[in-house]
């Protein structure tokens, strides 16, 4: 099958044909969890896809929260895409450094979460763009600031509250995006957590199964990304929310199952950052 919201994904084809276009603003999401020793925005200051602002999603986020990177507020969120030149009638093009990695997705996700459709991630991303000899610059760009309107969707975010209420209600599927070791608490997540393991009666989806990694991180056919969340035992029909370490890959899976045609798919934003270092929450391992 074909993907039903094919226009979230664009290719560096594309791109390339539309750089210049006087409504496209290109993102650099480009972000690393805290065990990886690289500067995201240095890299950005080095070498990015020409014109693109740098969205830091550890600066565009609540800062009254221990737990990492979590929603700003409506207010917030337009004041700062705002700076970086990015408003209404913008068609926003989201990449990073790993390709189809899941910062872009996150960020997606957020602009979706505050009202605006018109975003899309690029295919492949930075690896791929550059494997294909396309132009790079070290020059930020001049940045003209756009009104940015902030229609904050709730449907598409959920919170510990929320969460714990499912355990009984079991009216959404829990799918964890981390790797097979984090979920079975076996491997160190890269944020201290007191507890490990994962969400109770939640299933394990890592986001790498719906990826080409070997192929620049490229996103999987329709047919792949349906065929892995049937393999683990997930009813696509039927109300489903992502979570993850920290809201991160978790963007992924509601990114794929939008590409397929689940417009809705919800992201527990707090992640296991918050459900792993709680009391009151069930765990599994």
């Amino acid at each position: 099958m074909d993907y039903v919201n094919p226009g979230a994904l664009v290719s560096t084809e594309w791109l390339s044909k539309h750089l210049s276009a006087p409504d496209v603003r290109v993102v650099d999401a480009t972000f690393f969890l805290p065990n990886i020793p690289r500067d995201a925005r240095a890299e950005y200051l080095e070498r990015h896809i020409p014109g693109a602002v740098f969205f830091d999603i550890d600066e565009i986020c609540n800062p009254d929260t221990d737990l990492p990177h979590m929603l700003p507020s409506p207010e917030m969120f337009s004041s700062k895409v705002r700076r970086l030149g990015l408003g209404d009638g913008n068609r926003i093009v989201i990449y990073d450094a790993f390709g189809g990695f899941a910062a872009s997705m996150r960020v997606w996700w957020m602009f979706r979460v505050f009202g605006h459709e018109d975003v899309a991630v690029l295919n492949g991303g930075l690896p791929k763009w550059v494997e294909e000899g396309r132009p790079v610059d070290d020059i930020e760009p001049a940045i003209r600031e756009r009104h940015f309107t902030a229609r904050m969707n709730h449907t598409l975010v959920r919170d510990v509250e929320h969460m714990i209420t499912n355990i009984d209600s079991k009216r959404e599927q829990v799918i964890d995006a981390r790797s097979g070791g984090r979920f079975a608490g076996t491997d160190p997540e890269p944020r201290p957590a007191k507890r490990s393991g994962h969400i109770s009666a939640s299933v394990n989806l890592p986001f790498t199964e719906l990826v080409d990694k070997d192929n620049n991180f490229v996103m999987r056919s329709a047919d792949e990304i349906a065929a892995a969340f049937d393999a683990v035992g997930v009813n696509v029909r039927k109300p489903i929310v992502g979570t993850c370490g920290s809201g991160v890959t978790a963007a992924v899976i509601a990114y794929a199952l939008f590409l397929i045609g689940h417009d809705e798919v919800p992201v527990y934003d707090g992640s296991w950052a918050e459900w792993g270092n709680r009391d009151d929450t069930a765990v599994d391992n």
